[in-house]
């Protein structure tokens, strides 16, 4: 049997209130799906670089994300082009953006060692 998920949509914009409440800097970038786009989180922290994490989905089934730019933040423009080649392949994709210093998420789950 399928489990319902939340609709994208919802979860993207659930994501980016939570992070206005919080203070916090959240920009959708990109829309894809509203049903069923898988997203990309840009996490820019600055001086300190870049991370692109990648929606996956853990053995139980909760929603994860792996470290598609590798364990090592990298600059700006490797992570616009990473996530450049990613929408090529996939138009529904959903992009968001969070910037923050001390590379904080304003949503839940864990992050997959790579």
């Amino acid at each position: 049997m399928v489990e319902a998920r939340l609709k994208t949509e919802i979860w993207v914009q659930a994501a980016v209130r939570r992070a206005n409440l919080d203070g916090g800097i959240v920009t959708v970038v990109a829309k894809g799906d509203p049903t069923s786009g898988s997203v990309l989180v840009k996490v820019n922290r600055f001086a300190d670089g870049c991370e692109v994490l990648a929606e996956t989905r853990d053995p139980d089934g909760a929603r994860a994300w792996y470290r598609g730019t590798g364990a090592v933040p990298v600059d700006e423009p490797t992570a616009d082009a990473y996530i450049e080649r990613a929408r090529r392949r996939d138009p529904d994709l959903w992009v968001i953006e969070v910037e923050d210093r001390d590379g904080h998420l304003p949503f839940a789950g864990k992050i997959l060692s790579t």
